[in-house]
């Protein structure tokens, strides 16, 4: 009954000096639960506003959600006297261990937030990375899922494609495309050149401005090549490409232009 009555008497004495503190310390609380949970609603509009991937977003406002109020709780234990010197090492060697054993889930995780944040490719763009290439369906946390195109699907993790060089053949609305012909050294140029002119200006997809170029750029082993080098939009491109190398072969064959092939001269000598 003694025991009792000291430990009855401890709790009083405590609740008397504390008690304000703690009456305080609920009031602070609440309040600022109200004002982590307010932050959240903003910061998902502004994400939401500016498009920001679903997935992220969602993890981000957890993220961020989790961490103030354990911050809040932290302070306020602290503020009404209770020790947080263990939590904070708890919380500490959970961390670290949670980390190394999620090395490169973390790493992946961090890619996808830096592909996210800088934007270097959208959902729909054409790019090359990581010997792979492909347009972008989609956009995750840990991978980015690259469609190719004979249709199949590969996932690139973040961690890899963050660190790695990246093209974006889509990522203005116009592309050079670089063609090179080869003529027999018997044809005239000029001719040849106006033969490629005639070709390129009858295609209504090839921009005027930049302005094509045709010219002779090697003398090669058995042949004369001519580099051709025009502007199209880049949806345009493919059709463009393979629209020239078609009909420029055509229209060798109409006007008599001798296309050469490699070849080798073997010389026997006679002992």
């Amino acid at each position: 009954m003694n025991i009792l009555s000291v430990i009855l008497d401890k709790v009083y004495s405590w609740l008397a000096l504390s008690g304000l503190k703690i009456v305080i310390g609920l009031l602070a609380l609440w309040i600022g639960w109200k004002i982590v949970n307010k932050i959240i609603k903003t910061m998902d509009r502004i994400l939401k506003r500016k498009e920001f991937d679903v997935t992220l977003t969602m993890f981000l406002n957890a993220f961020i959600n989790i961490s103030l109020k354990v911050l809040l709780i932290m302070i306020i234990m602290d503020y009404v006297g209770m020790k947080t010197t263990g939590l904070v090492t708890l919380i500490g060697s959970a961390g670290l261990a949670v980390g190394l054993a999620l090395q490169g889930s973390l790493s992946n995780f961090a890619g996808g937030v830096v592909i996210l944040l800088i934007r270097p490719f959208n959902i729909g763009d054409f790019i090359d990375a990581v010997g792979h290439s492909g347009n972008v369906e989609k956009i995750g946390i840990f991978y980015t899922y690259i469609l190719t195109t004979d249709n199949k699907q590969i996932l690139i993790p973040n961690g890899k494609l963050a660190n790695d060089s990246i093209i974006n053949y889509t990522a203005k609305d116009k592309r050079r495309v670089d063609l090179q012909f080869s003529v027999g050294y018997d044809e005239d140029v000029i001719t040849v050149k106006n033969i490629i002119e005639e070709v390129v200006l009858s295609n209504d997809k090839i921009l005027k401005d930049p302005e094509y170029f045709i010219g002779l750029s090697e003398h090669g082993d058995s042949s004369v090549n001519f580099a051709l080098r025009i502007w199209t939009k880049t949806e345009d491109y493919w059709d463009v490409y393979y629209d020239l190398l078609e009909r420029v072969k055509i229209k060798f064959e109409d006007e008599r232009i001798s296309i050469p092939y490699p070849q080798m001269d073997v010389h026997i000598k006679n002992d």
